[in-house]
């Protein structure tokens, strides 16, 4: 993006506008959080069977993606600021209407609408954080992307605290999307005034060249991330036989372990070059998927768990900066571009999983995590000359 931002941006504007990114990142988490807990609401609210439960969260994949293909001329033309307002709110609108229909269809094109928003959303916050990082001279990507991850554990925690204090889904959504408003507003107050012409050329964000490959090792992460999210549960209690309590560790010990190194991440970045910090996040993340495959019993994969969320904390924020660094191309083209093909990894991932483990076990499925993280430790220089 063109950087008509103020040329000399004073230091505690440049450090309230990274607070005012931080509040994005970390309610971008809250909301995506809230709806993670209420998917058994909309479900018993609209009687909706598996399938046409994975539609409607579909429809949210879709309308990331479509959004995607424009978001480098959205941002570009109106700045992150302006985008991130408008989309956050419809994001919180969204998680407030969760619930507020009788009919299936107006679910559709509320997850359409909400997937199309949070899309652009994390495109121009990005396209900020990394504007902030390159201004300021030193990592903090991987701080922002750790806001996020806490953002989702206070979220999760929110739901579940609720839940058993018997508050309705209704209301809890309600007060979800007045919390989202206000942070949102409140974070964009103090975000940089950056704007720039509307964006030439091609309005689609597709990846080619260097982009394609970054594009490939942030889908390879988001795999795994996708994996934990939707088959870490059913892990241990289905191939571990863990009990329930045990087995709901199975995603904490994953997402604590990647907001911990990703509040880390930015220190570590500032020490070590992009090249070896992936090729030791991929073999960390290879390692650690291996013994929680390997040693049958709860406690090895709660570990094994916990060195996947290690090893992958920082692939996205790494990525992301690497994108937002490409030659002939503006940061939010390059965001938009890299996040099309990392959505298209954590859609396509999971189903992929299910399908080996229908046809043989769900260890072997989960293998292929294993594969995945291999192959980004040995394609990171290919992809980060």
């Amino acid at each position: 993006m063109t950087s008509a931002i103020i040329s000399a941006a004073s230091a505690r504007t440049l450090a309230n506008a990274a607070w005012g990114v931080r509040a994005q990142f970390f309610i971008a988490g809250a909301l995506f959080a809230t709806w993670g807990v209420h998917v058994p609401s909309v479900k018993a609210h609209y009687a909706l069977g598996e399938r046409a439960l994975a539609i409607a969260m579909l429809a949210a994949g879709v309308g990331a993606l479509l959004a995607l293909t424009q978001a480098g001329r959205v941002v570009g033309r109106f700045g992150p600021r302006s985008v991130t307002l408008a989309t956050g709110l419809v994001c919180s609108a969204g998680i407030a209407l969760l619930l507020a229909f009788d009919s299936y269809a107006a679910l559709l094109c509320v997850m359409l609408v909400y997937g199309m928003a949070s899309s652009l959303m994390d495109v121009s916050i990005n396209a900020e954080a990394s504007e902030i990082e390159r201004l300021e001279g030193r990592p903090l990507m991987s701080g922002f992307h750790a806001l996020f991850s806490m953002g989702g554990m206070i979220g999760a925690a929110a739901g579940g605290v609720l839940h058993a204090a018997h508050v309705a889904p209704s209301q809890h959504l309600m007060g979800a999307a007045a919390v989202g408003i206000a942070t949102v507003v409140l974070g964009c107050s103090v975000m940089l005034r950056m704007a720039g012409p509307p964006e030439g050329g091609m309005p689609m964000s597709l990846p080619t060249g260097p982009l394609a490959l970054i594009g490939l090792l942030a889908a390879l992460g988001l795999i795994a991330e996708g994996a934990m999210y939707d088959w870490s549960v059913l892990y241990l209690k289905q191939e571990l036989r863990a009990d329930t309590g045990v087995a709901a560790l199975a995603y904490a010990s994953f997402s604590a372990a990647m907001a911990a190194a990703r509040f880390a991440g930015d220190w570590v970045r500032a020490r070590l070059a992009a090249v070896p910090l992936l090729r030791w996040s991929g073999a960390l993340g290879a390692a650690g998927m291996a013994l929680a495959l390997l040693v049958p019993h709860p406690s090895a994969a709660l570990v094994g768990f916990a060195l996947v969320g290690l090893g992958f904390a920082n692939v996205v924020p790494v990525l992301f900066s690497a994108a937002a660094r490409v030659p002939d191309v503006t940061p939010a083209h390059g965001i938009a571009a890299v996040s099309a093909v990392g959505y298209l990894g954590m859609m396509a991932g999971p189903p992929l999983i299910g399908v080996i483990a229908e046809a043989s076990s769900l260890t072997l499925g989960l293998s292929s995590v294993v594969v995945f993280a291999v192959v980004l430790a040995l394609a990171a220089r290919r992809a980060l000359p």
